[in-house]
């Protein structure tokens, strides 16, 4: 049996379903891990302070990985250990190109800087995100105000969940992986953020350099594109029933899907 130290977990789609709860065999498949010395981590495409309701509710003792990798905070502390951002000219350009047809009219934008949220309008799926997220949007109708100060994220919530496969094949076109990393994290949301930044560079960051493990020690759980590099750093990477088959692909293991609390199984099976 592998030696694991560290147990990562994504957060939407993993450990949290669509009705807002941690499900109660998760909570007690991951506190019993603990009890057994095991640490947790949370990696999150979501915003800091959203995330650490979560942080909370596992009560890691880690330094939380928000932004798909692009901030690393431990919540007890004010400054993040790590804050990777988009580069301005970069932003810049892809809020130009979204906001031409055909996609001006197929999704709006969320930029992200000092960990607050900026839209240029407040509809329907903003407000949503925000009951969701707990995080309340800043109006901000010129949203090239804020791109100069290199935004933490980017990102385009696709008003159809066909659009992301119209979007990325146009968007690696357009874009180098040196400029941007771009992924898809759920079925109507596409991500911009460093180059560096990837919940798999993050994890890497978190095990050896704050952690001093290494990748044979980390077990991780994702269900989406963005998961894809953490799930394939850990020594032992499992992926969600829920997560699309090439993520499943890349995995060590496939465990059962959130509605059958997948995360409590995937610990049963290997780490009690």
């Amino acid at each position: 049996m592998q030696d694991i130290r560290l147990l990562a977990l994504d957060i939407d789609g993993t450990i949290l379903g669509k009705s807002l709860g941690v499900a109660p065999a998760v909570l007690a498949a991951i506190k019993a891990v603990q009890q057994r010395g095991i640490r947790v981590a949370i990696a999150t495409g979501r915003m800091f302070c959203s995330a650490k309701q979560y942080h909370a509710l596992v009560a890691s003792d880690v330094p939380l990985i928000a932004y798909n990798g692009a901030w690393i905070q431990d919540p007890q502390h004010d400054i993040p250990q790590r804050q990777l951002s988009v580069p301005a000219a970069i932003a810049r350009d892809i809020v130009e190109y979204l906001g031409t047809e055909p996609w001006r009219s197929s999704l709006h934008l969320h930029v992200y800087h000092g960990d607050q949220l900026y839209v240029k309008e407040l509809n329907e799926r903003v407000f949503a995100y925000q009951e969701r997220t707990g995080c309340q949007a800043n109006l901000l109708e010129n949203l090239p105000d804020i791109l100069h100060h290199s935004p933490t994220k980017i990102l385009a919530v696709c008003h159809h969940e066909e659009l992301p496969a119209q979007l990325l094949p146009a968007l690696k076109n357009r874009y180098s992986v040196q400029d941007i990393h771009c992924v898809q994290s759920t079925e109507f949301y596409v991500e911009f953020t460093s180059p560096m930044a990837t919940k798999g560079q993050a994890l890497k960051t978190l095990t050896e350099d704050v952690l001093g493990l290494t990748a044979q020690n980390v077990m991780a759980i994702g269900d989406n594109y963005n998961d894809l590099e953490m799930i394939q750093y850990a020594g032992l990477g499992v992926a969600m029933g829920n997560a699309p088959i090439p993520v499943q692909a890349v995995a060590d293991h496939v465990t059962s899907s959130i509605d059958q609390d997948g995360v409590a199984k995937a610990i049963a099976k290997f780490l009690l």
